[in-house]
């Protein structure tokens, strides 16, 4: 059944009030599907206001589908048609209250990956860098993420040694002044109260991020990028990846942590590694397959009387299968660059750089250096054979980058040039090209210079490429 969130037609009036035709169509206990149109309702209907923002636009958007940070929702009185009866409602539901939280597919089979994009964005960042800042914002649903399903409206802390003292506080927004990947980053927000308790001085809480669909017994790989904003005075913390049933399920998941690394990254940022398994309590029951992944934050204060306020920029998380090292020696490449010129027709005369930017990717392997097979017909093959699961190189989307020669032989260094935009399969259907406008150069062209376009990958792994395995081509005015 369809609810029109302009209301055209909708019981409830649409807006804030499309829950009360959603109440009626009660999806969870009658079954039936419902379709939503016209949910662009929260940025079209506030546009056009003074002092709208993005960031206003995200609280609006937050209220319509999974409710107020804090408060209730103002829910305007429903036109009524001559002779339509009262139908009374009760106070405000957000729309995802209707519906189950179903995790996204096992990473064993489509390897998760995320930096809370909404789809839109400020600016563009490519490993804490930010390489382009525009005037009114981007939108582009090829680049849309899951935005963590366990930290809104407000993410939920937990003790993670199950201490019975008031439990701190935390909030969530998405931040777009900087990220690791994509557009925009999280930030979350921590707030402790001041406590006299003996075991205040250390807190070691659990924060839920993101529900996962895993196979028990399967060993997996997850990274989590993140950043600290600065800490108080006399406070130091620490930072764990891990996994943990359900909040609320009453499921007992053990989770097998098989290694752990961390590392620093540029500007600020640090990585977490875990490679785990999982696995039921009880052996003779049928394991969970449904856990949430997070962090594990470890507060130490000197002066745990005084309330303590945190926050961080939680940046980008991948989970994906941990295959064995023979299964892990193809090297993604991009094999070749080029560029086609628009062709010139007399209603169109095609203007100089105005064309299409291509590429390909490929997979390389290691030299064999000492072959096996004895005869022709020997069925041992001489590379590792690949396993079941999707192994072939997949890209999200790539960065594209130009550079204008000094003169006619001399280009500067790869990381002088400038970043002009990203692929994306959404607007143009194809994922491994670039359309190439003159006006859109950040740099004016001479009439007969000469220009390198690169492109750079970003892997489903959550990693971009290396300057090495990537591609250019070099065109002439």
């Amino acid at each position: 059944m369809g609810v029109d969130v302009w209301g055209r037609g909708s019981h409830g009036g649409g807006g804030f009030g499309s829950y009360k035709a959603l109440t009626h169509i009660s999806p969870e206990s009658l079954g039936l599907s419902v379709a939503i149109f016209g949910q662009a309702w929260s940025w079209e209907s506030e546009q056009d206001k003074e002092g709208w923002t993005w960031d206003k636009w995200w609280e609006y958007e937050n209220n319509l589908w999974v409710g107020p940070v804090s408060g209730s929702v103002e829910v305007p009185e429903a036109p009524r048609k001559k002779g339509e009866p009262e139908c009374v409602h009760g106070s405000f539901l957000p729309i995802t209250s209707f519906f189950p939280r179903h995790p996204p597919p096992d990473p064993a089979d489509v390897r998760f990956h995320t930096t809370f994009c909404p789809g839109t964005g400020l600016g563009w960042f490519v490993e804490g860098v930010k390489v382009y800042q525009g005037k009114n914002g981007w939108t582009d649903v090829d680049k849309q993420t899951s935005v963590g399903n366990m930290i809104w409206p407000r993410p939920t802390l937990y003790w993670e040694d199950k201490r019975e003292d008031v439990i701190p506080t935390a909030l969530s927004a998405l931040f777009m002044e900087d990220a690791w990947n994509g557009g925009n980053s999280v930030r979350l927000s921590i707030s402790c109260p001041g406590s006299e308790e003996e075991t205040a001085a250390y807190r070691s809480l659990w924060l839920p991020i993101q529900s996962l669909s895993i196979t028990p017994h399967k060993s997996y790989e997850a990274t989590a990028i993140y950043k600290l904003e600065g800490l108080p005075e006399g406070v130091d913390t620490e930072f764990a990846l891990t996994l943990q049933a359900l909040p609320g399920s009453g499921d007992e998941v053990i989770c097998d942590i098989l290694s752990t690394s961390t590392h620093d990254l540029p500007l600020g940022w640090t990585k977490l590694t875990i490679q785990f398994k999982t696995s039921a309590g009880d052996e003779t029951a049928v394991p969970p397959s449904t856990v949430a992944i997070g962090l594990v934050i470890a507060i130490v204060t000197e002066e745990p009387a005084q309330p303590v306020h945190l926050s961080f920029l939680f940046g980008q998380l991948n989970v994906s299968a941990s295959l064995p090292p023979s299964f892990t020696e193809d090297d993604t490449l991009i094999l070749w660059a080029n560029f086609t010129a628009t062709p010139t027709t007399p209603r169109q005369p095609s203007a100089p750089l105005f064309g299409e930017f291509t590429w390909e990717v490929t997979a390389t392997f290691p030299r064999v250096t000492s072959i096996n097979v004895r005869t022709p017909d020997d069925p041992i093959s001489v590379w590792n054979v690949q396993p079941t699961t999707t192994w072939f190189p997949s890209l999200l989307y790539f960065n594209v980058y130009a550079q204008l020669f000094a003169d006619e032989w001399n280009v500067g260094k790869v990381d002088q040039a400038v970043w002009i935009g990203t692929s994306s399969a959404g607007w143009s259907g194809k994922k491994t090209a670039f359309s190439v406008l003159p006006q859109n150069l950040p740099f004016p062209v001479p009439a007969k210079g000469k220009i390198r376009f690169y492109v750079q990958g970003m892997t489903d792994r959550g990693e971009v490429m290396k300057w090495d395995r990537c591609a250019f081509v070099d065109v002439s005015i």
